[in-house]
């Protein structure tokens, strides 16, 4: 199922293919004669030049080979194809003029779930209560539960600014409660959409997650931009907008199309921010010589490529299974996870996590209450860009009082709050960040933006030896440098600096 950077998996569901209209800028669907479908109905990407308009012949091949256009990104060329034909990938990847194609999953639509892992513990009531009782002059009531926000100084950096209402951060995930008490006084609803099938919906609404999908969203937007308004809790810009750009369908599958229209969509919105915190299913990283999983690199590549081109900084998260991202082998057990996984031992210089691994993506591990790599983060020299918190196990990293829990603390839908962990946790805090430094610079490009969040994070060297639960065993190995290495990037996030210089 898919992965949620919180522990979190979920499944997919694709509606129905539209007929669709040259003048909105898709492609209909060419009448041909098709082979007969003889296999389950499947999502692909077809990859080819950009443009201002897909050639005429591959439109007729993608017809002749059954597909049936969904929508076509000109700007990037990536089309979107349902197809009942086996081959079809392999068929139209002989066409002039298709640089790549492959589907995106393994099962029929709709998949199905197979884990569930990670739900959030909700905050209680006589916690909520002592914390308000705690909350100093100028604090949200359950601030004094927030030991992440002094971790990276984003309480000091909230006395010089909250951050500018014209910087927007598009959350791309489970889809945002956008009338969370938190997040309604920061929300952009003209930058949210729903993403699920490919193309996207802005039907009022679409963006929220639904009482049965995950919180995951909900959790990351307030964490980010929660409201300093007198409830709940504070986001590490509290003065920025946050967007919700729906991508995890119902049983929480992250599909390549999904993830191709949010960047797409965030790009065109103009969006100064994205937060990445799951993969792309169904694999965990994606082989160049798989065709297939090229396409997928192909396609995901171009969108988040598109978005930075359009001033948006793209963070993501690393992910929770203490992978080492920079050794010479990683065993990955769960690909692909809408299917049957074989366990197999891949190349990590071939074989991609994405958007984590793409070019251009700020990379970000977490870090726990005591400052140390979380037990799960993943690592690697020269892969994570930067580090922030994102919460660990209370027995290995305990906050300081007032703060009770190891994790973070954050909105859930239906107006409640509550404890997540994971790389998803710290991809907030960071994208957060960038948008306090857009705001102080708000003409920096995206290149400039990553150039400061890097060069004004706090330098943190490695853990060593580290051994996080005191077994007298080494967990993980960190290499480089006090500036730069492999569990910290160039260090952890530095709200402070990035309103100050």
């Amino acid at each position: 199922m898919a992965h949620l950077r919180s522990g979190r998996r979920l499944a997919l569901a694709v509606p129905v293919v539209l007929s669709l209209t040259a003048s909105l800028g898709l492609l209909p669907s060419a009448a041909s004669a098709a082979p007969a479908a003889d296999g389950p109905v499947l999502s692909y990407v077809v990859n080819v030049g950009p443009g201002h308009g897909v050639a005429h012949r591959v439109r007729k091949a993608i017809a002749e080979a059954g597909g049936s256009v969904v929508i076509a990104y000109d700007r990037i060329g990536v089309i979107v194809v349902h197809s009942a034909n086996p081959a079809f990938a392999e068929a139209v990847r002989t066409v002039p003029g298709v640089d790549s194609a492959g589907a995106t999953r393994n099962a029929p639509l709709p998949a199905q779930s197979t884990t569930d892992v990670g739900t959030p513990k909700v905050l209680g009531a006589g916690e909520a209560a002592a914390a308000g009782a705690r909350a100093a002059d100028g604090q949200d009531p359950l601030e004094p539960l927030q030991w992440d926000l002094p971790a990276i100084k984003a309480d000091k950096a909230h006395e010089k600014t909250l951050g500018s209402r014209k910087v927007t951060v598009a959350v791309i995930d489970t889809g945002v409660d956008d009338t969370h008490p938190d997040i309604a006084p920061n929300f952009d609803r003209e930058a949210s959409a729903d993403c699920v099938s490919g193309r996207p919906d802005t039907t009022d609404g679409a963006w929220r997650p639904s009482a049965s999908e995950s919180p995951h969203g909900t959790h990351v937007a307030g964490e980010i931009a929660a409201a300093k308004n007198g409830v709940g809790v504070t986001g590490v810009a509290p003065g920025v907008r946050v967007a919700g750009i729906k991508v995890g369908n119902p049983d929480g599958y992250f599909y390549t199309e999904a993830v191709v229209c949010g960047f797409v969509w965030a790009a065109e919105h103009h969006v100064d921010v994205t937060n990445n915190s799951y993969y792309t299913d169904p694999w965990y990283f994606n082989c160049t010589t798989d065709p297939d999983q090229r396409a997928l690199v192909d396609a995901v590549a171009r969108a988040s490529r598109y978005a930075e081109e359009q001033g948006a900084v793209n963070v993501a998260a690393a992910g929770n299974e203490r992978y080492d991202l920079a050794s010479h082998a990683i065993t990955d057990p769960v690909s692909p996870n809408d299917g049957t996984p074989a366990e197999r031992v891949i190349d990590p210089h071939a074989c991609y996590d994405i958007p984590t691994q793409l070019p251009g993506v700020v990379t970000v591990a977490a870090t726990g209450a005591k400052g140390l790599k979380s037990s799960f983060s993943n690592y690697g020299l020269g892969v994570i860009d930067i580090a922030a918190p994102g919460g660990d196990s209370t027995a290995y990293q305990a906050p300081r009082p007032p703060a009770t829990s190891g994790l973070v603390l954050g909105p859930l839908p239906g107006g409640k709050w509550g404890y997540m962990a994971g790389t998803s946790m710290a991809t907030p805090h960071v994208a957060g960040v960038a948008a306090l430094i857009k705001s102080t610079h708000p003409h920096a490009s995206a290149a400039l933006v990553k150039a400061l969040l890097y060069a004004e994070a706090d330098a943190t060297p490695c853990t060593d030896p580290y051994d996080i639960d005191g077994d007298g065993k080494v967990d993980a190995v960190c290499e480089g440098t006090r500036n730069r290495n492999g569990f910290y990037g160039w260090g952890t996030a530095d709200a402070l600096a990035a309103v100050t210089r």
